[in-house]
């Protein structure tokens, strides 16, 4: 699989040391309320045990913010790889691929295993996170992008989501940096 798990992969330099600078971020989105667009960012202000700062998740207006079963939904990472191997699949079958934004995931990094965060604390810039679950790609990007395919292409590679720890700002360009964490190979 493209995008996702590292099984099979080898160790690097930093993976052996157990420390390592595993990706850095590539895109910030963030959507004031259920089927508002996606808003690009600069930079967002991570706020502990909420969400980001004017994102439907914070504010307790996301699409599941009232599920019966409540999971932490704080923040949601996915791979850029995953991005263009999803899109690549979508191309395949002859439908439109998804940008960035459409995914409707928070943040997305480059040269990371989003899936090696899962049950791990970790940094993007000076803010601690931790890995809660993976995503399961929905109906919702579809229909709010008004294409075709998301939860298919996306399944097993729909990235996690993550519970914000500390207050702070998160930028396009922070590092993320953790113990014992994946790189993708590049």
């Amino acid at each position: 699989m493209t995008g996702g798990r590292t099984a099979g992969k080898a160790i690097t330099p930093a993976q052996e040391s157990g420390a390592s600078d595993m990706g850095r971020v590539v895109g910030l989105f963030v959507s004031p309320g259920i089927g508002q667009s996606m808003k690009a960012c600069a930079e967002v202000r991570a706020l502990a045990g909420r969400g980001l700062d004017g994102d439907r998740y914070a504010a307790g207006q996301g699409s599941y913010s009232q599920a019966k079963r409540q999971v932490i939904r704080h923040v949601s990472i996915i791979e850029r790889e995953a991005i263009e191997a999803a899109n690549e699949e979508l191309a395949r079958r002859g439908l439109v691929p998804f940008e960035p934004n459409e995914t409707r995931r928070n943040i997305v990094v480059e040269g990371a295993d989003v899936y090696a965060l899962l049950g791990r604390e970790f940094s993007i810039g000076d803010v601690r996170l931790r890995g809660i679950e993976p995503t399961r790609p929905c109906h919702i990007p579809s229909a709010a992008a008004n294409k075709t395919g998301f939860k298919e292409a996306y399944s097993n590679r729909g990235g996690v989501r993550a519970e914000i720890l500390s207050d702070g700002i998160i930028s396009v360009g922070d590092a993320i940096s953790g113990d014992n964490i994946s790189v993708l190979p590049t």
